[in-house]
Order: C-alpha cells, then sequence, then structure tokens
C-alpha cells in the first residue's frame, strides 16, 4: 500500500525537476532564455552596423520594429553595473512608462547580464 503513495511524489518531484522550477534566481516570466538571446542578437546587429553602444542605449527603443516583445526591454548597462544604470533616465522609456515589466539587460559587448 505504501509504494502506491510513493509513485505520485516521485513523478511531482520529477515534473518540478524537469520544468526548472527548482532553478535559482530573479523571476523572468517564464520568458527571459528566448528574449536574451534575441536582445543579443539585436545588440550584435545594432554593433556591427556601427552603432555605439558604450552610453548605454535602450536598443529596443531605437528598434522596436526588429524588437516588439510586449511586456520587455532590452538595454544597454555596464558591466559591472553601475549606480548610474539604476538612474530612470537611464532605462528604457518603455520600462519607465510602466508598459514593459521585465528587462534584459547586455554589456556594450552584447554578453548577457542580467534578465528580470
Amino acid at each position: 500500500m505504501r509504494a502506491y503513495f510513493l509513485l505520485p511524489a516521485a513523478l511531482i518531484v520529477f515534473v518540478v525537476l524537469i520544468s526548472g522550477c527548482t532553478q535559482e534566481g530573479e523571476d523572468t516570466g517564464g520568458h527571459a532564455p528566448n528574449v536574451s538571446d534575441l536582445c543579443q542578437k539585436l545588440c550584435l546587429e545594432l554593433k556591427e552596423n556601427g552603432m555605439p553602444l558604450e552610453d548605454g542605449p535602450c536598443i529596443s527603443d531605437i528598434n522596436w520594429t526588429k524588437w516588439n516583445i510586449d511586456g520587455w526591454v532590452c538595454d544597454v548597462a555596464h558591466s559591472p553595473r553601475q549606480d548610474v544604470d539604476n538612474l530612470p533616465e537611464n532605462q528604457c522609456e518603455t520600462f519607465r512608462s510602466g508598459r514593459a515589466h521585465h528587462f534584459v539587460e547586455v554589456d556594450a559587448e552584447c554578453n548577457i547580464i542580467r534578465a528580470v
């Protein structure tokens, strides 16, 4: 009789492990890996086309037609992050206005810093 109770418990643990629910880190709304990849791709494309990234532009606002991922922005920040990166005037307008609630940050070399 006891084995019948262990099977459902083992199945639940298995499903939780496969789904990634045990990963540490910040809430990313379940979209961070794909969104992060797209942000990095957009950053590399802009960089290859000569866009200066050292001043930390909001690259999703610059090229919204290629980005257009509802609820997310893609922003360039310092790595390691600096206090200036937290100033509202240095964050994406779409994020500041509340039209987006998540962001991906990349550095000027298009390396992913974080996705929140």
